[in-house]
């Protein structure tokens, strides 16, 4: 895999990586909460356990493209791909489910996008 490539599933890594600490460690906290739309306290604790249970998606997912690419070879690029493949999936879900959302799923899936291209093409 080429080096700008590379560097573009690092990112998608790393974002998938504070997705998991807002979602699984910092949920509690109002501004985080006002990030995911949640806007009283009965929506947050409703929301609480998907959210914490989605960070730990998000926190696997980083692994793979992290962890793919120190790995390095043609089986670890494969499993940072197709991590990255997933992300991709994942932001195309939430712009299809709610177009409000269409910030965050360009800022989910713009990095992992851009690293498949790049890796395809050069």
């Amino acid at each position: 895999m080429n080096t700008v490539a590379q560097i573009f599933v690092a990112l998608a890594g790393v974002l998938h990586l504070v997705f998991f600490a807002m979602e699984s460690l910092l949920f509690r906290k109002p501004s985080v909460q006002q990030r995911f739309r949640v806007k009283t306290e009965a929506e947050a604790e409703a929301a609480r356990p998907w959210a914490f249970n989605q960070g730990f998606y998000n926190l696997f997912l980083a692994a793979g493209a992290i962890g793919g690419l120190i790995a390095g070879g043609d089986r670890g690029y494969a499993i940072a791909l197709f991590s990255c493949a997933c992300m991709l999936g994942a932001g195309l879900v939430l712009i299809g489910s709610d177009r409000r959302m269409a910030q965050s799923a360009a800022i989910q899936a713009g990095p992992p996008l851009i690293g498949l291209v790049l890796a395809a093409v050069l």
